[in-house]
Order: C-alpha cells, then sequence, then structure tokens
C-alpha cells in the first residue's frame, strides 16, 4: 500500500486578479491598455496558482491524497500561500527560501478578452531537488513535475538533470507524469533546444499532459512559429488542424512515452496512447489494456455559459488532475478524457478554486448527464 495517491512538485506561485467591471467588455487588450488611460477595478483578489496548488488541490477535491512539494519566499505573498495551503491540510511539504521572494502572477483578464500573465518566477529559479521529499515520492504511486521553462535548476544542463530525476522515481516503481509552460522566447529558458531537451527526459516520462501551444513550441518550434505567424492576431489554437495535434501526439509517443493528452483550451483535448502494460506492471494500476493500448481519442470541449466563467486561470491544471485521478481510478480512456475535458470546463465557473470545484461524482454525474460524442481518430 502506497500512503500517497500523488506527490506533486515544481512551479508554485500566487495569483493577483485586478477585478474589471462585468458590466462592461472589451474587444481587445489595446481598449484597456492606452498610455495615459486611468482603467477603474472593484478591488482585487489573490489565489493559489502554478501547477502544484492548481492540480494538487483539485486531486485533493477529487478524493486523493496528495503530497505538494513548492517553494515560497518569507515575504507577504509566502505567508498567503501558506495560509491558503495550511487552510487544506497541503502546506506540509512546502519548502521556504530565504533568498529569494515568493512567486506571483498578475492576471490581466478583462470581461471578453483571453488574460495576459504578468509572471515573476521568484524562487521558483532556486527550487531544486532538494525540495523535493523523496521519501515521500517512494510512497506514493505518482509524481507529477511541472513546469520545466519557469525552474531554471531543471532546464540547465538541457534536460539531465529531469531525465536522471524521473529515472530513479520510475526505479522506485513510481509513475512519472509532467506538464509543461509556455517559455517566453525572450527569456533565458525561451533560448533553449527545447527538442533535443524533450529528447532526453521523454523516455523517462510515462505520462505527459502538456498544452496544445506548448507541446508544439517544445517539440517543433519551427511549425509552431509559422502557425503562430499565420494565425496572426487570433488564437494560435484555432489555427492547429487535429491532424498536426495527432502527428505531434504520435511523436511524443513514439519519444517513449506511454499516455499523452494535450489540452486544447476551448476546443477539446486528444488522448494518444502507447502500450500501457508497463505502468501495471510498475504502480500497480487496474488499467484495462485492451481498452488503454495504442489509442487516439478526440474530445471537443463542454459548452461553457459565459455568464457564470469567473476565472480561466488553471483550466489545464485542473484538466490534468481529473485526467491523472481518472488513471488511479483505472477509468477508460473515454470516460478519463470526458472527465478531464468536463473538469477544465467547471474549473471556469470558480472564484474560490477549492470550494467552489465540482467533487469527483459530481463530475462523473455530469459526463454521463451532457452528451459530449468522441471522435476515434
Amino acid at each position: 500500500m502506497k500512503k500517497y495517491d500523488s506527490v506533486i512538485a515544481g512551479y508554485l506561485c500566487v495569483d493577483l486578479f485586478p477585478e474589471f467591471s462585468e458590466n462592461k467588455s472589451y474587444k481587445g487588450i489595446s481598449e484597456v491598455f492606452i498610455p495615459g488611460k486611468l482603467v477603474e477595478i472593484e478591488g482585487i483578489s489573490f489565489n493559489l496558482g502554478g501547477l502544484v496548488a492548481n492540480t494538487g488541490l483539485a486531486m485533493k477535491k477529487f478524493n486523493k491524497n496528495v503530497l505538494l512539494n513548492g517553494l515560497v519566499g518569507e515575504d507577504i505573498i509566502g505567508r498567503i500561500a501558506l495560509e491558503r495551503l495550511d487552510k487544506h491540510k497541503l502546506s506540509e511539504g512546502i519548502s521556504k527560501a530565504t533568498q529569494a521572494g515568493t512567486a506571483f502572477s498578475l492576471v490581466i483578464a478583462p470581461p471578453g478578452i483571453d488574460r495576459i500573465f504578468l509572471e515573476f518566477p521568484g524562487c521558483n529559479k532556486i527550487f531544486d531537488q532538494s525540495c523535493i521529499d523523496f521519501e515521500a515520492v517512494s510512497r506514493s504511486r505518482l509524481f507529477h513535475f511541472g513546469y520545466p521553462p519557469l525552474l531554471r535548476e531543471f532546464y540547465l544542463e538541457g534536460g539531465k538533470r529531469i531525465s536522471e530525476m524521473f529515472s530513479r522515481i520510475q526505479e522506485m516503481g513510481v509513475i512519472t507524469s509532467l506538464d509543461f509552460s509556455l517559455p517566453d522566447p525572450e527569456s533565458e529558458s525561451g533560448k533553449l533546444d527545447w527538442p533535443a531537451f524533450m529528447n532526453k527526459i521523454l523516455s523517462y516520462t510515462d505520462i505527459f499532459v502538456p498544452g496544445l501551444e506548448e507541446a508544439l513550441q517544445i517539440m517543433d518550434p519551427g511549425l509552431h512559429l509559422d502557425i503562430k505567424s499565420a494565425a496572426g492576431e487570433d488564437d494560435i489554437i484555432d489555427h492547429i488542424p487535429v491532424s498536426i495535434i495527432q502527428e505531434l501526439g504520435r511523436k511524443i509517443i513514439d519519444s517513449g512515452v506511454e499516455i499523452v493528452l494535450i489540452k486544447a483550451g476551448h476546443r477539446g483535448a486528444c488522448l494518444i496512447t502507447g502500450d500501457v502494460f508497463s505502468l501495471n506492471a510498475r504502480a500497480g494500476l487496474e488499467l484495462n489494456t485492451k481498452k488503454w493500448d495504442h489509442c487516439e481519442i478526440w474530445c471537443d470541449a463542454y459548452k461553457a455559459d459565459p455568464l457564470k466563467i469567473k476565472n480561466s486561470s488553471g483550466a489545464g491544471d485542473t484538466a490534468a488532475a481529473a485526467f491523472l485521478t481518472a488513471i488511479l481510478n483505472a477509468e477508460d480512456p473515454d470516460s478519463a478524457i470526458r472527465l478531464a475535458a468536463m473538469a477544465g470546463r467547471n474549473s471556469l465557473y470558480c472564484s474560490d478554486f477549492y470550494n467552489d470545484l465540482t467533487d469527483w461524482q459530481v463530475l462523473i454525474d455530469e459526463i454521463r448527464g451532457e452528451k459530449n460524442d468522441l471522435v476515434y481518430l
């Protein structure tokens, strides 16, 4: 018996949301940011953010026993983070840094406009393996890690440090799972040879749950640049055909990953798998190999009610949490991708992320009640 269902490690921050009036919508960000213009807001809210908090809180809400490994500074934002985590009894595995401040994200999300993040990585730049409780990892079923482009100590040496860590964890009989953030082209990590980086780490990665644009940028930066240029002011996600998403997923599987879920935001998600037998053998899972082996499924996003949307930050992390929970529960792939899509949709309706998110049984009832046909590719 394992003590933890999952240890979740990596990027942790506090999201700061300027609260725009819901009575006004904007056609573009240029309507908001005009030099010399004063924009009155209704306040500011503080929410836990980053993969560690978002995925961790969601998996706990989905009845999983999780341990979080992240890093905060000894500052007021760090105190906010620890207070929020302690409220949910999830602060035990969080380390403190004296030499750097807590990461925060200023999330600019006026009504009608896709959000913009102003990110301060803070002490995540010094987050390293000393912040990970490997003894706890050895007593867990799954180790979920993210986001390498924002974790300097892990993107140095071109993927060597993550591949060595994941190899060590696999030898413990624990499943390795990875999520990504979009590398900033102007940052240090943006200059990395990401295809070479991924070539090193994917052979030690069992489950990969990237967003579509992140996956395209790190696996095929040339194609990403071409599509982004063609998209202009449009969302790049709307310009990536399903055929390219399939090719991307197959390339990831061919690199050694057993299960890849590519999250495509408002379009949906794509599940592509290889041979999952090794996951059952290593971690004591009970996945139905006849259903999980070598499947390719597209799931449209569940329709969101725009009047209910409160927060679009963390939807991908929540979808990943539901997907990983489904795998740990030995759900079939059809249910797993539907649960991921539904959880991602439902997170849009949450202001208090943990308390507002629907629990696991409600999620199951919702995917049974809302028709959403799958496409078998």
